[in-house]
Order: structure tokens, then C-alpha cells, then sequence
């Protein structure tokens, strides 16, 4: 069931909340967290889809805000959504005049009640998350430097306001490539002396992955720059050969352990819910992220 606000108030949603339930035939749903999603016109009807997907995985309560101009009067139009393509509810916040400069004011009283709270930022994200007015509801926050104009500055931007419970979307991308190195490092017998990782230029989850090998096996990792939008190739050198991971397309790569045959191994690009999902697997701080972070910002 889908109810429409114009120019209402957070009691009115929640009471518009109350009757879609009933509309639905749901009048209670036993969902596990609050997900916020601060968005722009643009990207809304996307990232509220996504954010459905999602839901089916982990049931929520998916709060999407849209903040517009500033200028005018106080102004807060919402649509409440239940029982549609999802197991949780939705509610769109569109948010404009002076009432944008208290967003925070109006989220607070729709947040499910002793439940995490999670913010996601599909595009640009504040300067520093943490003290952002709304971002300061949530246990955790979730950027994308991969959505912004430019990548790294801005991954290199959240690490510098990194605080627990921060997340770039960028981390959650490279799970796959450390799971591979990981087991790679296991069967192999030599110590590593210093690896490589080509990229194209502007790719936030080469920059972390170089600064997670160089920071956990304390040697100099290169990061060298070649075509294509996705990690080409990461390769750490030992005494007895070279641990290689080589793509070959957009789904696979050939994986290579001195001492032992090379073989075919999947490594496609994964969807935007399925790293969210990932995320939402624990709320608690990443600490192996924050670590990186600091060694990256150590050696900018």
C-alpha cells in the first residue's frame, strides 16, 4: 500500500505509517534496523530500488531523503510505501526551505525505536560523515567514493574524517580480492618481498588494496596504472616465484601460487545491494579498515 503527503509533518507520516500497515494486512513487521539513504534527485529512484532489494535480506526501514532547495518556506512532501516488493516499509522524505537546515529533526521521530540505524550516501557524502547532523544518528555509515567526479580524493577525504562505524563502499568491493589473497598467501611457502597492483588511475579499491598488502605484510606494494575500470592484475613477489592474479574478463581471473597449476577462479563485479548487504552483516567498526586508512594516509 502506497500513501502520498503534501506539505505534512513527521506525526502525519507516522500515522500515515500506521494505516498502511493495516492496509497491507501487516500491522506488525519484524524488521532489524532503520536504513537511511541521503540522496539527490538523480539518484533517488536508484538507490530506493536498491534499497528495497536489500530489505528482502535484511527487513528494514528504508528512510530515503531527497534535500532540496533552501530557499522559501518550510516545506516536507513523503510517500510511505508497505507490503510492496519488500519485507520491510519505505518512506521518501522530500525535504526543502528552511526545514533543510533541521533534516535531522524529521528522520529522528521515524527511526524504529531500540534498532541500529544505518546511513548510506549513494553519491557525494558530507565533508565528515561523523558530524554530519544526520549522519550523527547512525552506528554506521556508508560512503562511495567510486560514485563522486573524483574517486580517490574523495576516499582519501573520508579517511581523513574516519570515525568508528565508517565505511567506504570501496572496501566492501575489494572483499573478493583479499579472500583470493588470502588463501593465496596460505599455500604459499616464500616470504614476500614487495608485489604490484595495476589499475586504472582513479580506482579507490586499488588504492586501499594497496595500502591493506602494504600495511599486513610490511613491504613496499607499487600501484601501476593501465587500462579497463577494474583491478587488472595484483601480483607479490617471493623467493620462489610470484603469487599472481591476473583478470581475464569482466567475471574471472587466473590464479597463481608458485608450486602449484593455475586455475580459473570467478571475480565479477558484485551489485550495489549485494555490498550493502555485505555491510549489514555486522554494525560493528571494521578495524582492518580503519587500519588501512591510517597507512594510506600515512604514505599519501
Amino acid at each position: 500500500m502506497e500513501i502520498a503527503l503534501t506539505e505534512t509533518n513527521a506525526g502525519e507520516i507516522a500515522r500515515a505509517l500506521v494505516r498502511a500497515r493495516s492496509g497491507a494486512g501487516s500491522p506488525a513487521m519484524d524488521m532489524v534496523l532503520t536504513l537511511l539513504v541521503v540522496t539527490d534527485d538523480e539518484n533517488v529512484a536508484h538507490a530506493m530500488k536498491t534499497a528495497t532489494t536489500l530489505s528482502m535480506e535484511h527487513p528494514a526501514r528504508i528512510i530515503g531523503v531527497v534535500i532540496g532547495d533552501a530557499r522559501g518556506k518550510a516545506r516536507l512532501n513523503a510517500k510511505v510505501r508497505v507490503g510492496e516488493s519488500s519485507s520491510g516499509e519505505s518512506i521518501l522524505l522530500r525535504i526543502a526551505g528552511k526545514l533543510t537546515n533541521h533534516a535531522e529533526s524529521v528522520v529522528l521521530p521515524l527511526l524504529l525505536p531500540d534498532s541500529p540505524v544505518v546511513i548510506w550516501w549513494p553519491s557525494n557524502a558530507p565533508a565528515n560523515p561523523a558530524e554530519d547532523p544526520i549522519g550523527r544518528l547512525a552506528r554506521r555509515r556508508l560512503t562511495d567514493a567510486e560514485s563522486t567526479a573524483n574517486p580517490v580524493r574523495a576516499l582519501r577525504n573520508v579517511a581523513r574524517h574516519y570515525a568508528e562505524g565508517d565505511t567506504d563502499l570501496s572496501w566492501t568491493r575489494l572483499t573478493p580480492w583479499r579472500a583470493l589473497l588470502a588463501a593465496a598467501l596460505d599455500q604459499a611457502t616464500g616470504t614476500v618481498s614487495g608485489g604490484t597492483v595495476v589499475s586504472d588511475r582513479d580506482n579507490p579499491a586499488a588504492v586501499l588494496l594497496v595500502a591493506w598488502l602494504s600495511s599486513r605484510l610490511g613491504v613496499p606494494i607499487e600501484h601501476e596504472y593501465g587500462p579497463g575500470t577494474q583491478i587488472s592484475r595484483v601480483s607479490l613477489q617471493t623467493q620462489v616465484g610470484s603469487i599472481e592474479l591476473t583478470r581475464l574478463d569482466e567475471a574471472s581471473c587466473e590464479f597463481r601460487v608458485p608450486g602449484s597449476s593455475s586455475r580459473v577462479v570467478p571475480l565479477g563485479r558484485r551489485s550495489l545491494a549485494e555490498l550493502l548487504a555485505e555491510d549489514l552483516r555486522r554494525l560493528d567498526p571494521d578495524e582492518i579498515y580503519a587500519e588501512t586508512i591510517d597507512h594510506l594516509l600515512e604514505h599519501v
